[in-house]
């Protein structure tokens, strides 16, 4: 019986495989480097999420307990203060000047300020209810847009209203990022969204999300 022996392979140059001491291939890098880049991401995310709700939260002390830096020492809302007189009364621009005046001090305006600033940072401190903090926070920082009225050149009395920009200021800026926070799912990332997702209400009521 003949033996065919096998041809044998050339021994011309080839370049070396790291495989056997541990390097990825070149798909496995592309996966793992995607994946770099969406930790990142969600990290990222989660820090502005963690930064705005304290942004919020402090602002609900400081206005509650008069902390002595925006809010006065004895001043606060728990001392017997007005969290939003001293603000909308100081409106001076803007086509609902007079409103925002008419409203300043009043309790019912005193309580959903206080509620709003509590809701939306805790609910950003805690990554829940995102979706709902997103409508509750754009409304507010809404309303404080237009009570500062950043379009006007000139105040009600005629002096200069030293806006720094007709239309993009700070509550515009969270505004959006409130926004984006929502759309991206921020709270699965140090912090409690999952866990918020699996409960039934939430499962049926995506808006809760």
């Amino acid at each position: 019986m003949a033996v065919h022996e096998r041809p044998r392979q050339s021994q011309g140059f080839h370049l070396p495989s790291f495989r056997g001491n541990g390097t990825a291939p070149a798909s496995q890098s592309a996966v793992s480097a995607h994946s770099d880049t969406h930790a990142a991401r969600a990290y990222a995310f989660a820090s502005l999420r963690l930064l705005t709700g304290f942004v919020f939260l402090w602002a609900f002390l400081d206005k509650t307990f008069g902390l002595g830096y925006a809010t006065p020492s004895g001043k606060g809302w728990a001392d017997g203060g007005s969290p939003t007189k001293g603000f909308l009364s100081g409106v001076a621009a803007g086509p609902m000047e007079s409103t925002f005046h008419s409203w300043a001090g009043d309790p019912w305006v005193n309580w959903l300020f206080m509620l709003g600033l509590l809701g939306v940072g805790v609910a950003l401190v805690a990554g829940v209810a995102l979706r709902f903090a997103a409508v509750a926070g754009t409304l507010m920082m809404a309303f404080m847009w237009v009570a500062e009225w950043p379009p006007a050149q000139h105040l009600s009395d005629g002096s200069p209203s030293l806006s720094s920009n007709p239309f993009v200021d700070y509550h515009l800026i969270y505004a959006v990022a409130l926004i984006a926070l929502a759309a991206v799912s921020a709270g699965d990332t140090l912090g409690l969204g999952r866990l918020w997702a699996r409960l039934p209400l939430i499962r049926r009521s995506h808006w809760l999300r």
